[in-house]
């Protein structure tokens, strides 16, 4: 029986006795993840008077801990974090709010990825990843746009438009198309309600009533927290420290996910071919990262682990992986020094089943 035919026969057991939750475990978590996120954003804005130099090692920290507060936001949205499915919904909101994002809107496209992971067919994950034949078909100058944008360097500004400006636009512009719809629709039907003219609205941006709420949640409490910090700091100090210290974050994020599943002869099959387990063993790496990284990252470098199942809470993935390792041994370990050069690997080559660079030309 191959690795991936034994793994699949013992994933009901190894789930069963590693995906319990723990309440008391999560709110600890918690308190150590936002305690000091407080704590950084005050030494941050009084250092200013102190020394720049200074702001920036609390950007630069207050950025590392945004991680944490991504990776348990998005935790929540898993239902992973707490034992209570409430916990983690008002977690996962206020966690949203602090990084910028909608949860419960991000959490239902992430379960996309989750029920398709290694179906490139269907996801093509956070670098939006072009087979070599898509690729071949672009233009000199689209070519070279597509390696700037998913070049290492460029993260930051992935991250000011993941986490800052793209949640902020579309809720704007949706908002837009909907008040139009309500009028428009209004002048048509003037005994119609605008509950029911909003019903049947449709929205690129929002599947469901239910997003719409959270994502409009999200937005006010953010822009209101905005406005607060900007009364009692000034505009500036607040604005430079949160879009640094957001970018940061977004990129180390970008590049915390993408490297996870771009890597070289990552296992990336079409949907005919697609195994869900043999995606989580050979189409995701396991990052090996400093402790004290992998308490900032909340130990999703287990990420095989966390494929395997998203209902095994953060706090058990290390255990699971070193109680389970021989069934792990083709999973790719990838080092910090060896991340850039992972993630040269932006081709989907899909003859061969596997995650590739760009050829030479």
């Amino acid at each position: 029986m191959s690795c991936i035919k034994t793994l699949a026969a013992e994933k009901k057991q190894i789930v069963a006795r590693y995906s319990k939750k723990s309440d008391v475990k999560a709110a600890g978590q918690l308190l150590t993840t936002v305690i000091p996120y407080t704590v950084l954003w005050y030494l941050a804005i009084v250092s200013v008077s102190v020394s720049y130099w200074l702001t920036a090692l609390c950007i630069l920290a207050l950025s590392l801990i945004l991680l944490r507060v991504f990776v348990l936001m998005h935790e929540c949205g898993h239902n992973s974090l707490f034992a209570s499915s409430k916990y983690n919904k008002v977690a996962g909101f206020c966690l949203g709010v602090l990084c910028g994002m909608p949860q419960y809107v991000w959490s239902k496209n992430h379960a996309f990825h989750h029920a398709t992971n290694g179906n490139w067919d269907e996801y093509r994950g956070p670098l939006a990843t072009l087979s070599l034949a898509e690729f071949n078909a672009l233009t000199p100058k689209q070519q070279r746009k597509y390696r700037l944008t998913r070049n290492i360097a460029f993260a930051p500004v992935g991250g000011f438009l993941y986490l800052f400006f793209n949640p902020r636009l579309t809720w704007i512009k949706g908002n837009i198309a909907l008040l139009g719809h309500l009028l428009k629709e209004k002048r048509a039907n003037p005994g119609a309600s605008l509950r029911s003219i909003a019903q049947g609205f449709e929205c690129r941006y929002w599947k469901t009533a239910a997003e719409y709420r959270h994502m409009t949640g999200n937005n006010l409490v953010l822009l209101s927290l905005w406005a607060m910090m900007c009364l009692t700091v000034g505009p500036a100090i607040f604005f430079i420290v949160y879009l640094i210290s957001l970018s940061l974050a977004g990129a180390g994020g970008i590049i915390l996910f993408a490297v996870q599943h771009n890597f070289e002869d990552a296992w990336a099959a079409d949907k005919a071919s697609w195994d869900y387990n043999r995606a989580a063993v050979e189409g995701t790496s396991f990052l090996i990262l400093p402790a004290w990284l992998n308490w900032l990252t909340a130990n999703i470098a287990y990420h095989h682990i966390h494929h395997l199942s998203a209902s095994i809470p953060n706090y058990h993935l290390a255990a699971c992986h070193r109680a389970n390792a021989h069934h792990f041994t083709k999973v790719t370990r990838i080092r910090l020094r060896e991340i850039p050069a992972a993630l040269r690997n932006t081709i989907w080559d899909v003859d061969n089943h596997r995650i590739t660079a760009i050829p030479s030309s």
